[in-house]
């Protein structure tokens, strides 16, 4: 029998998934598992368990397949393990059942140990990493789906839907209607000008594991797209979850600009320019990832996110204030900051 820490016989009227995950490990594994014990949930509807067979570690994901189909995963980490990024390797798959058994990267993120003294040393590993994903693109550039206008401008309207009148209990005037408007069209204009490359889509402290091999080990990829070059870059150095000053920031962003110059990456055009796009880039994410916290909590039930909300909120601020086409965002801005 598989011995584990988690009480099959306990939860199973409440969670037939997990049984079946071990029905599904069990036949192809033989009796050797000696534990499996949740690991960590997402943003999604994804969990993941950890197991221990014959002295080594694995994950097992499961992806519920009336939520989510676990095949965009599983092309997306052949295709980049093949290019040598360090993503974990899928040694078995059930995507009719929507479940993987994938390497182990351990427990530590980024997020744990970025700390003023070792930020630099992380950022770099992390910032060769997001060049040989990007230099990658000019391989197959058809391989992943395109970052569209239509998909731009409907994570921005979760702000509208979800962050003013469900978290603010805002009222949508024509006035802040026109407002987001304008906005969300000048962003999204901004991003689709952008050089495109493959895009992570939330490389970020959370979804970077400091690993002894090959650091980073990136999780969290199964959404990438073609798009534009500074997103990958505002998700790390504008991270949600964990803020530097803007001198530092300022460093790692001209850093990038010269490892990607010499990859002969498409920055062809004044540094000052890519930052121009990089403060654009960030506010179309910050603005979807307020609109996403929201729902998660109102719609999933996932209150952590909330707490996160005001160190988004002080990016979308910052940097509104510096672009005359933006003033009208950063007023509204100000306004729900101070109230």
């Amino acid at each position: 029998m598989v011995q584990n820490s988690l009480d099959l016989e306990k939860i199973a009227l409440e969670d037939q998934r997990i049984l079946q995950l071990v029905e599904w490990l069990s036949s192809f594994l033989d009796k050797k598992i000696r534990s499996i014990e949740f690991a960590s949930e997402d943003a999604s509807f994804r969990r993941y368990f950890r197991i221990i067979y014959e002295n080594s570690s694995y994950i097992v994901m499961d992806a519920p397949v009336e939520h989510m189909d676990i095949e965009p995963f599983l092309r997306i980490a052949e295709k980049f393990l093949s290019i040598g990024l360090n993503v974990p390797t899928v040694f078995a798959s059930n995507k009719e059942k929507g479940f993987a058994l994938i390497s182990d990267f351990g427990n530590t993120m980024y997020l744990d140990i970025l700390t003023h003294i070792t930020a630099d040393e992380l950022y770099e590993d992390a910032l060769n990493s997001l060049v040989r994903l990007q230099v990658a693109t000019s391989s197959d550039p058809n391989f992943l789906p395109p970052y569209d206008a239509e998909l731009l401008c409907s994570e921005m309207e979760l702000f509208r839907s979800w962050y003013l009148p469900e978290h603010r209990k805002l009222e949508i005037t024509p006035e802040i209607s026109d407002v987001l408007d304008r906005t969300f069209e000048f962003l999204r204009d901004r991003a689709l000008e952008q050089p495109k490359v493959w895009v992570h889509l939330d490389y970020h402290s959370r979804n970077l594991m400091h690993v002894a091999d090959n650091n980073p080990g990136i999780i969290d990829f199964q959404s990438a797209v073609l798009g534009p070059i500074t997103y990958d870059l505002v998700s790390l150095l504008r991270d949600c979850y964990i803020v530097w000053p803007p001198e530092r920031v300022r460093h790692w962003i001209h850093r990038y600009f010269n490892l990607a110059h010499d990859a002969r990456l498409p920055v062809e055009f004044t540094e000052n320019e890519f930052i121009q796009w990089f403060d654009w880039m960030g506010l179309q994410r910050h603005i979807k990832v307020v609109g996403i916290f929201s729902r998660l909590n109102y719609r999933d039930h996932k209150a952590k996110f909330l707490e996160d909300i005001p160190t988004v909120m002080t990016y979308i601020e910052s940097v509104s204030r510096n672009y005359k086409e933006l003033k009208p965002l950063h007023r509204l801005v100000t306004h729900l900051i101070e109230n």
